[in-house]
């Protein structure tokens, strides 16, 4: 029985493991990495789409391995080291040249001063200004016609200025010999001047922007008795306009500022008592002289002083205006 049971086989199972058991979950991990990779990439390209072309040179400028200092290389400090450019100066024999780049100039808006706009802002900016030209091109014009279609005005005709300042649309009430504004000495307008207010008023109360307005009178004194002297009359002569344009249809709120500046800026400056000199100037404010008033409280020149053609120059007054 002993002898049987050595004869008796031995049986060996081996037990083959399948391919995919061996490399288990490495697979996976793989497509882990590969889906991480393909959202860094698109982040990328999102990235590089939503900054601005500046941004993107100053990052290049940052990693670009360039020197932008004037400066040698150790010369004329303390050290008394020469500088690396100078012939015979030790290098080593794996250094490159170094090289000077100049940065761009920065970008500067109106007038050379650091501009704080962004493309869009500026874009826009640019628009407003275009469109506020037209309008004003389009109210002189009107102005202009309306005038001229009206036989009881156009002697008033020469008694209008119209011109763009770099605060807006200037347009001006001025003397005549032999046909002022206002009387003497007086604020209280006459007539004519009235419906040339009107007219204005007329023109410009449908525009957007706001205005200001300042009377001037000539150079000859005129103080009374109580002290009343052109700089009153000029801020009277002013208020009395004012009151004109808005009994003329045109919106109080519209009026942004009256001034009176007597003789102090004159169209004139050669003759001082010409009769040009007397005059109502009423200004139609662009955007930046309306910023430059509501915002930040400067001062506006409202009224450019501005020599004109001697063809508009007639004879002296000698009377206090």
């Amino acid at each position: 029985m002993a002898e049987d049971k050595a004869k008796q086989p031995v049986i060996i199972k081996r037990i083959k493991k399948s391919a995919h058991a061996t490399h288990g979950g490495a697979w996976k991990i793989a497509y882990a990495d590969f889906v991480t990779a393909m959202m860094a990439f698109f982040l990328l390209l999102w990235l590089l789409n939503s900054v601005t072309q500046e941004q993107l040179e100053g990052i290049s400028n940052y990693f670009s391995p360039v020197s932008v200092s004037r400066s040698t290389v150790g010369s004329g400090g303390v050290l008394g080291g020469s500088s690396a450019t100078v012939e015979g100066s030790a290098k080593s024999a794996t250094a490159k040249d170094s090289v000077t780049q100049d940065l761009p100039p920065p970008k500067a808006g109106s007038g050379g001063e650091q501009s704080s706009l962004t493309p869009d802002e500026e874009t826009a900016a640019e628009v407003l200004r275009q469109k506020e030209e037209e309008q004003f091109k389009q109210a002189k014009e009107q102005l202009e016609n309306t005038i001229a279609g009206m036989p009881q005005m156009k002697q008033l005709a020469d008694s209008l200025m119209i011109d763009n300042t770099p605060e807006g649309l200037r347009i001006q009430l001025i003397d005549k010999e032999g046909l002022p504004l206002f009387p003497s000495g007086s604020a209280e307008p006459y007539l004519h001047t009235k419906r040339m207010l009107e007219l204005v008023s007329k023109v410009i109360l449908s525009m957007p922007q706001q205005i200001s307005v300042s009377g001037h009178t000539d150079a000859k004194k005129f103080v009374s008795d109580t002290g009343y002297s052109n700089w009153e009359l000029s801020a009277d002569r002013a208020n009395a306009s004012r009151r004109e344009l808005v009994a003329g249809g045109m919106s109080e709120n519209k009026i942004l500022r009256v001034v009176g500046l007597s003789s102090a800026v004159m169209l004139d400056k050669i003759n001082p008592l010409n009769p040009i000199n007397r005059r109502i100037s009423i200004i139609v404010m662009n955007k930046k002289a309306e910023d430059a008033v509501t915002k930040d409280g400067a001062s506006v020149d409202i009224d450019s002083q501005e020599e004109i053609s001697k063809e508009k120059i007639s004879g002296a007054d000698p009377k206090p205006q």
